[in-house]
């Protein structure tokens, strides 16, 4: 195995064979290995049904679409140094897309809506584009190809602020279940310069959405910091360097339901505009990925590792088929046995392997149905097997709870 460097996680991606990168496909690029799928898998799960659990309709839209729809929306105006080259079409340009939102509307329009209706929460796991140039790109951190788990609803005035409060309760559920603290809340805002779109009231009411719903939260005002269509909450993480990083973003934008003339009937049988909340809970995978093989050294929650338990015989010849079919006793559970090669050695590779539970049987614990059960790297204590699973169960029981809410 390669060198693991705690804080760097390229060094421990490659090292627990979770993703790697190919001159042949290209910089920015990097490829997805089993391990590393299984991960990408229960993150793709979770930002599932989180969606389900808030209200959310699944969605899929093509990462393609014609230039003149990000011209509608700002975003060829605002990025398009940043984006791919446009390929042309027999006489019409079309482009990678750097964000879903402008897709988005598009699927709002496709149908009539009523007061009634909204919110109306669009959720959907695409692929996003961004020229970067290869002397940023780093590992998963700046890649050219970004899995973005994105939702947005459209809203009345009135249901913003709440809107905005279950965005925020999402994401303070999704950091638990990933046990990634959240350093700090941080409201951006607009700047002194140009380049953001639509008017001051439009920007006024938006920013006193998102401060209503913080309520309590602590956070600090970042000046300059907003996207080009609204204010926006960033929730910031540190990571084991102490560095911050936006994983997770709420925006308020009026900016594009107006762009793209969106309506719906009022109650006063009149046409109004809807408010289109811009959510992102776990973010872009390959940069949460990055966050968490470097906040705890690569050891991830039990639920999103690709081996969640590893069974160790004392002895390959004596006790080999006993831990095949104790493995079989784990239902639902990655389960794999390595009983090649001196126990030690096994021991230490399921460390270095970040599985986080492991379970030793010899003798003694084949006699007693017992295993040797250890976690996380400690040291092992004598269990009953249904105890075992009871253990590794309960920690997985959080994980659990949000799937059956889905």
């Amino acid at each position: 195995m390669p060198h693991l460097a705690p804080q760097d996680h390229s060094s421990v991606g490659r090292h627990l064979g979770l993703f790697d990168t190919s001159p042949l496909v290209g910089p920015g690029l990097p490829l997805w290995l089993p391990a590393g799928g299984v991960v990408r898998g229960e993150l793709e799960r979770l930002a599932v049904d989180l969606s389900l659990a808030t209200g959310c309709r699944r969605v899929n839209t093509p990462v393609l679409g014609k230039r003149a729809l990000f011209e509608r929306s700002g975003h060829w105006q605002k990025f398009s140094a940043d984006m791919f080259p446009p390929v042309l079409v027999g006489e019409e340009e079309y482009v990678l897309r750097p964000a879903n939102c402008p897709h988005h509307t598009q699927v709002f329009a496709a149908r009539p809506h009523s007061y009634r209706d909204l919110p109306v929460r669009y959720a959907e796991l695409g692929s996003m584009f961004r020229s970067e140039l290869s002397g940023v790109l780093t590992g998963l951190r700046r890649v050219r190809q970004i899995s973005l788990d994105d939702a947005h609803s459209f809203c009345r005035q009135d249901q913003v602020v709440d809107e905005v409060r279950l965005a925020l309760e999402t994401v303070e559920t999704a950091y638990a279940l990933l046990g990634l603290p959240v350093s700090r809340f941080r409201l951006s805002l607009r700047g002194s310069g140009e380049g953001h779109l639509g008017d001051d009231d439009a920007w006024r009411r938006a920013e006193e959405a998102l401060r209503e719903a913080l309520g309590d939260r602590a956070f600090d005002e970042a000046p300059g910091e907003a996207a080009f269509y609204g204010p926006k909450v960033d929730v910031q993480v540190a990571d084991a360097a102490g560095r911050e990083e936006t994983v997770s973003t709420v925006q308020v934008d009026h900016v594009q339901p107006e762009r793209f003339g969106l309506e719906f009937v009022g109650r006063d049988g009149f046409r109004h505009r809807p408010v289109m909340v811009h959510r992102g809970v776990l973010g872009s995978a390959e940069r949460l990925v990055a966050m968490l093989l470097e906040v705890d050294a690569g050891w991830l929650p039990t639920w999103l590792s690709p081996v969640q338990l590893r069974v160790l015989p004392v002895s390959g010849e004596r006790h080999g088929e006993h831990a095949e079919r104790l493995a079989r006793r784990f239902p639902g559970l990655r389960v794999d046995v390595d009983a090649d090669g001196p126990l030690p050695r096994r021991v230490r590779a399921a460390r270095e392997g970040r599985v986080p539970w492991v379970a030793v049987v010899g003798d003694a614990e084949v006699a007693g149905d017992e295993v040797d059960l250890a976690e996380r790297g400690a040291r092992g204590r004598r269990v009953p097997v249904a105890q075992a699973l009871e253990r590794v169960r309960a920690d997985l029981a959080a994980r659990e709870a949000v799937r059956q809410s889905g």
